[in-house]
């Protein structure tokens, strides 16, 4: 029984260039299968083979208009075959189709599965026959003989030769640097440097072959939207996925045509004014508030799909749960705290060490780098210790942007439209489990234009105090949403992935325990990062729009790359490093959390342990000792190839962990599947329900906080509101950010969650391992039901309180659509 997935969608020449393929099944131009045995044939030298068979009745049931066909093809074999271990398709019609699975009855073995879920394409495009092997695990030194060399054949067509443009229909898997992310060809101001090489160094990501620019030879040609951009086949979107993403996509179309209409829109539309203008995107929507609706919609008429959005509904917003239950929660200071604990980046918070903090930035470079914190600042605000008792007390904790912004706060600032300080907020930990923001020191360079390059707001006395206080938290939240999504976000979860996909797909066999255990932790983030490429972080993007860092905000996640450090990835590594814990092997997880209220990291380490007990059944099942693991040659190959070529410029570093023994495999491996799984959706699904509502969390800011002999503190002092909405994002990049944020945060219909495999019971032939998975997601589920309880523990006030939003964001399950929880298998948005 082979089942094929038929398109949802089809468009005039893929309905005409199936009834050709109808007509020509009649002319042998179909679609033909080979079994092949594990077992040598003695005569041929070669594995036994069966007849050529070809798939039943396609041109009766191709039309059908479900979602999976089911056809059949009859096998004729010798009786010395031996047991089924691998199938060759050859498609003889002219357009690709998707192959799910192949199952074949009638061997004494009993009923062999064979997963596909691949895209096979037509003998004209690409003339080899496709290979799938069955759902039997086999590590490399065990592979039957008859297999031996088609395992060894399929690595290498996916490998490729590394030249030549990429083709959309390909499967080749290879590396590239990121020279893709600007446009020299249009001037100047649109080259951006390369990110990988000695110069600046950062992960690979996967080469499209693309011919150089014009202007520069080093830098490749874009490949501008709607056109697609080249990942390997089976990478791509499946249709429910790309729907949703285009509907998104959409919106943030829509919204990008707006500067272009900046004629209609008068100059005092383009601040916000107050509350009542943001409101109004949520009730009226953009183009009403603009009051430009009419005109839009006559001038670019609607895709199809808008239809199905009566009265211009596309461009309203839903509001972000963040307000929902409380609108002015945002102007609280206990509620900007507990965003560090409980918000959409909760991984930045450091426990302070050392008072004053430190800089370990270049004085010769940056000038005089001393902190202006001092101890008269925060003593009335730390319950009556004394600085070194609270830092013993593990009571003082710091986000500390001040090193990551100082050495590009000058550029920033001398673009149109930005103002930067580099940033530093000390927090207390009360009797009572919170957070209280006590200090922000704000820092210019000290070589700049600015005379007074720190200072330091404390919290409010008077209304002018309060207004200063509210601006500093502005700008404190525009550094964390650039760290945030250029480093936490971008970085550490997309693209420090990508090498160890690419890796995978080249160096693992489809039939590697260890390639069947990653596989669904690799869906879709090469077509996602590439959609990045393409439209998130290159020139003109929309990080670039609407993030503090404007032009430079790709060089500071490549700053950023050198602190990088793989074996401080992994959870509880990465919470002792911070200082928000202790190794501690009395507890269940080994470290114990010093802020015991930390949602984050409290329903983090309850996913990273369920992980870990499934990867450590996994492997030790297959890995007994070391030797097994280093002799397994394709396992090796992978480690390698995913540090020397993909981390190539910091293979030599010192820290990356050995692979020589199975403990050695399940910290690499349960590192890796929390980073794709749990570690991107904290970052990831929260972005629109917390960053929705933009003067909760400005992703830039356009004003500096005046100081009393500056030109602007009469403005100020005049009219505090009207100065704190002007220095936030304009209307348009707000619009331009809610639509992006709104798309990355909304799970797709076809969604597989942590705990979940599609064909959950044949993935693999080993029933051991299924077994073992259906443990795993019972402990998901449990997972799951502890995390509700905590959300109504009224102890535990950074997630349960009046108008306080329950911490969701590592509850496994979800929905489709913006749900603010749900935790994905991988990286897939």
């Amino acid at each position: 029984v082979v089942t094929v997935r038929n398109k949802d969608n089809e468009d005039f020449k893929e309905t005409f260039v199936k009834h050709l393929d109808n007509l020509s099944e009649n002319f042998g131009r179909n679609v033909v299968m080979e079994l092949i045995s594990t077992e040598i044939d003695p005569k041929t030298k070669g594995p036994h083979k069966s007849k050529p068979a070809v798939l039943k009745d396609w041109s009766k049931k191709s039309n059908l208009k479900t979602e999976r066909v089911n056809y059949i093809a009859e096998f004729v074999v010798d009786s010395n075959f031996g047991v089924p271990g691998a199938i060759t398709v050859t498609n003889k019609h002219q357009q690709e189709f998707f192959l799910e699975s192949i199952t074949i009855e009638g061997f004494a073995c009993g009923a062999v599965h064979f997963p596909c879920n691949s895209w096979v394409q037509s003998k004209k495009n690409h003339p080899d026959s496709r290979i799938f092997f069955s759902n039997q695990p086999y590590l490399p030194n065990e592979t039957p003989a008859g297999l031996k060399a088609l395992r060894e054949k399929e690595l290498r067509d996916l490998r490729g030769d590394g030249t030549g443009v990429r083709k959309l229909s390909d499967r080749i898997y290879d590396f590239d640097v990121y020279n893709d992310l600007g446009n020299p060809d249009k001037g100047v101001d649109f080259a951006r440097p390369r990110l990988g090489g000695e110069a600046i160094p950062y992960p690979r990501r996967c080469r499209t072959g693309h011919v150089p620019t014009d202007t520069d030879i080093n830098a490749e040609s874009r490949v501008e939207k709607p056109l697609p951009m080249y990942v390997p086949r089976d990478e791509k979107f499946e249709e429910s996925k790309r729907d949703a993403f285009s509907t998104g996509r959409l919106k943030a179309v829509l919204h990008n045509l707006l500067p272009g209409l900046q004629a209609k829109i008068s100059e005092k539309n383009k601040d916000l004014k107050g509350y009542q203008d943001i409101d109004k995107l949520y009730s009226e929507g953009v183009l009403l508030k603009l009051g430009i609706k009419d005109d839009v919609l006559k001038k670019f008429p609607l895709p199809k799909i808008v239809t199905k959005f009566k009265d211009g509904d596309l461009l309203k917003f839903d509001i972000p749960k963040i307000i929902s239950k409380d609108k002015l929660a945002w102007l609280r200071d206990d509620e900007f705290a507990r965003q560090v604990l409980a918000g959409i980046n909760p991984v930045s918070i450091e426990r302070l060490q050392v008072f004053p903090p430190v800089s370990k930035l270049d004085p010769d470079v940056y000038g005089p780098l001393d902190s202006d914190l001092k101890e008269e600042h925060i003593l009335g605000h730390i319950d009556g210790m004394s600085v070194q008792e609270a830092i013993d007390s593990n009571k003082l904790y710091i986000v500390d942007y001040h090193d990551t912004y100082l050495p590009f706060v000058d550029r920033i600032n001398a673009l149109d439209g930005r103002a930067a300080y580099a940033t530093r907020t000390l927090f207390f930990l009360t009797d009572i489990g919170t957070l209280k923001p006590i200090a922000i020191e704000l820092s210019l360079p000290s070589t700049g234009p600015s005379l007074r390059s720190k200072r330091v707001v404390t919290p409010p006395e008077d209304a002018t105090t309060y207004w200063m206080w509210q601006l500093a938290k502005a700008h404190v939240c525009s550094n964390d949403a650039g760290v945030h999504q250029l480093v936490h976000h971008w970085l550490r979860t997309h693209a420090s992935m990508e090498p160890f996909i690419l890796a995978a797909h080249r160096q693992l066999s489809a039939m590697h325990p260890i390639y069947k255990l990653l596989d669904p932790h690799m869906r879709y983030t090469l077509e996602i990062n590439a959609l990045a490429r393409q439209g998130l972080i290159s020139v003109d993007g929309v990080i670039e729009s609407c993030f503090t860092p404007c032009r430079y905000a790709m060089e500071i996640s490549a700053a950023a790359y050198k602190n990088w450090r793989f074996d401080l990835e992994n959870l509880p590594a990465e919470l002792i490093r911070r200082g928000v814990a202790v190794a501690d092997s009395t507890q269940p997880h080994g470290v114990k959390l010093l802020i015991e209220d930390y949602p984050y990291a409290a329903d983090a380490l309850l996913i990273w342990g369920a992980i870990e007990n499934w990867v450590k059944t996994y492997v030790n099942h297959y890995y007994t000792d070391a030797d097994r693991v280093c002799n397994d040659r394709e396992l090796q190959a992978w480690y390698a190839e995913s540090i020397n070529v993909g981390h190539a410029d910091v293979r030599h570093a010192d820290w990356w962990p050995t692979l020589a023994t199975p403990d050695d495999l399940i910290l690499i491996l349960t590192t890796i599947i929390w980073l794709s799984s749990a570690q991107h959706a904290a970052l990831n699904f929260g972005q629109y329900p917390y960053g929705g509502y933009i003067p909760y969390r400005p992703t830039l800011m356009r004003r500096l906080i005046p100081e009393e002999n500056d030109p602007e503190y009469a403005i100020f002092t005049a009219d505090p509101q009207k100065y704190f909405f002007s220095a936030l994002p304009s209307l348009l990049q707000a619009t331009k950010l809610m639509a992006v944020v709104d798309t990355l945060s909304t799970h797709s219909p076809d969604e597989e969650y942590l705990g979940e495999r599609p064909q959950p019971s044949t993935w693999t032939g080993d029933t051991e391992m299924v077994e073992a998975f259906y443990e795993f997601s019972a402990e998901i589920q449990q997972v799951e039901k502890e995390i509700e309880a905590r959300n109504s523990d009224t102890r535990l006030r950074n997630r349960c309180g009046a108008g306080v939003m329950p911490y969701e964001l590592l509850a496994p399950s979800s929905s489709p659509g913006v749900t603010c929880r749900g935790v994905p298998n991988s990286v897939s948005i």
